[in-house]
């Protein structure tokens, strides 16, 4: 289960999946600007895309989750700017792209306003 409002980070430039936790964490510092540790979550990719790696801290220490598909490849969300190294995704688009499906999703969208209609 993704814990709901999580920040999701997915990496876009692809890693060497044989990475741990210190490698991985040091990606996120240097890819990313941003401290493991802080409680986002972080989507690695390797150069077919089969597989995917996502580091996270629970509070006690850190994660790591890793995913292979049976058959075919994970799909890289697009990013807004194209020389973007990382793009930010909610926890729907995450479970999606975990369960395999296309990601069409730019980018985190901010919710509506709650004054705004509904169409």
């Amino acid at each position: 289960m993704i814990p709901h409002g999580v920040e999701i980070f997915v990496g876009l430039d692809p890693i060497d999946l044989r990475w741990s936790f210190d490698r991985l964490a040091g990606i996120v510092t240097e890819r990313i600007g941003r401290d493991s540790r802080a409680g986002a979550m972080f989507v690695f990719f390797g150069k077919r895309r089969e597989a995917i790696k996502v580091l996270f801290h629970d509070g006690s220490g850190p994660c790591l989750f890793y995913k292979r598909l049976d058959r075919g490849v994970f799909r890289l969300p697009e990013p807004l700017q194209a020389d973007a190294t990382t793009v930010e995704i909610d926890e729907s688009t995450l479970d999606d792209l975990l369960d395999g499906i296309e990601v069409r999703k730019s980018a985190r969208r901010p919710p509506p306003s709650s004054g705004s209609p509904l169409h």
